[in-house]
């Protein structure tokens, strides 16, 4: 039989005195155990699904462990940012930002690609599979070299010290309102496919770089850069590392996070981490397309939002999906713009507050191959 899960406070970087912070680490199997997976929740703090996702997950990895099922190890991180979770302005909880300056929560993770680079680049050989222990050991050694003064900084530094070593990251996220879907990079597919098709996306983006070094992509890109810095050795893409937005900001029930929860406990149990069946594997129900190919579409004026495209639908380059009011105008004849899309594709989000400034984001749109407007600047919404 496993032992029961292990509790760690990881403690961080407190803003002022008297007000302490911590994460709560939860931890399933052996130290070192392989395969090894981590999972964290609520990195943007007002996206909340992926709390109640991991409270399922925990309860069903206690009776897997004390089933003795845990093979590898599982790292869950119930709550990956409490620096955004103490953000609540006018009652209003505003997690995805650092309100003293820090900037996005989910980026400007430690890119730490050339210093792993110099450090291995004389003893890679051609052993897979001592190169990723190699690999590894640098990756650690170079995280615990990074000494940040900002407490945003650090808590970015602390969540990948925790990930870096795992052979599967998963980043619990949402959008305002949106279908379940996947950001992974391209490397990684279609490898990830059984992730998506466990999970039920109806869409997976891939990129190798992104823009901005979101937390997914500061740990898995490693593997990947990595074996382009040297592609007379063998440099496997050792971390299937991923984002998975579970849905809209309202999407939060039990029904719902325990059967994604259920899923995971799938996935991990595919991939080896646990024993047991996982079943067939679900026929997937989304395509992988290129994250360059997402028409990120924005409100051209400001104005009430009302949408013409419902979530899910498939749309055409041309076609209008909002129309924007301006509940100022003179004539109310001429108050309403609309709002047209450049990609054909599926519609998987939209904008939840029916009020936006010229600017902001209403609706995004995958289509199946990159738009000219994409290339050369940074591929996620800020």
């Amino acid at each position: 039989m496993n032992a029961g899960p292990q509790l760690t406070r990881v403690p961080l970087a407190s803003a002022a005195p008297g007000s302490p912070r911590h994460l709560t680490v939860v931890r399933y199997g052996k130290a070192n155990a392989r395969p090894k997976a981590y999972l964290q929740a609520a990195l943007h703090a007002d996206e909340i699904p992926g709390l109640l996702v991991l409270h399922h997950l925990r309860m069903l990895l206690d009776n897997a462990a004390a089933r003795g099922e845990v093979i590898g190890q599982v790292v869950v991180n119930p709550y990956a940012n409490p620096i955004g979770l103490a953000q609540n302005v006018n009652a209003k909880l505003l997690g995805r930002y650092a309100l003293s300056g820090g900037g996005n929560f989910n980026r400007q993770y430690p890119d730490v690609v050339e210093a792993v680079a110099t450090k291995v680049s004389s003893t890679l050989g051609d052993d897979p599979a001592i190169n990723v222990a190699t690999i590894r050991r640098a990756v650690n050694e170079v995280l615990d070299s990074l000494a940040p003064l900002a407490d945003t900084d650090r808590l970015r530094l602390t969540l990948m010290r925790l990930a870096a070593d795992a052979d599967v990251v998963l980043d619990l996220h949402c959008d305002e309102e949106a279908l379940l879907h996947l950001y992974t990079g391209k490397p990684l597919w279609p490898a990830a496919s059984d992730l998506s098709a466990q999970l039920g996306s109806r869409l997976t983006l891939l990129a190798a770089k992104s823009g901005g070094n979101p937390f997914d992509e500061a740990v898995g890109g490693i593997w990947w850069s990595l074996a382009e810095r040297f592609p007379g050795k063998p440099v496997p893409p050792a971390c299937l590392s991923a984002t998975v937005e579970l849905r809209g900001e309202a999407d939060v029930s039990d029904e719902v996070a325990r059967v994604d929860a259920e899923n995971l406990l799938k996935f991990l149990t595919r991939r080896g981490v646990l024993a047991g069946d996982p079943g067939v594997l679900p026929h997937p129900l989304g395509d992988a397309t290129p994250l360059d190919g997402v028409d990120i579409v924005r409100a051209p004026v400001q104005g009430v939002v009302s949408y013409t495209r419902a979530l899910g639908e498939q749309v055409a380059a041309g076609d209008v999906v909002a129309v924007m009011v301006d509940p100022g105008a003179e004539d109310p004849k001429s108050a309403r713009s609309e709002v047209r899309t450049v990609a054909t594709g599926l519609l998987f989000t939209r904008r939840s507050t029916r009020f936006a400034r010229a600017g902001d984001v209403l609706v995004k749109v995958a289509g199946a191959t990159p738009l000219a407007e994409r290339i050369g600047g940074p591929l996620l919404s800020d």
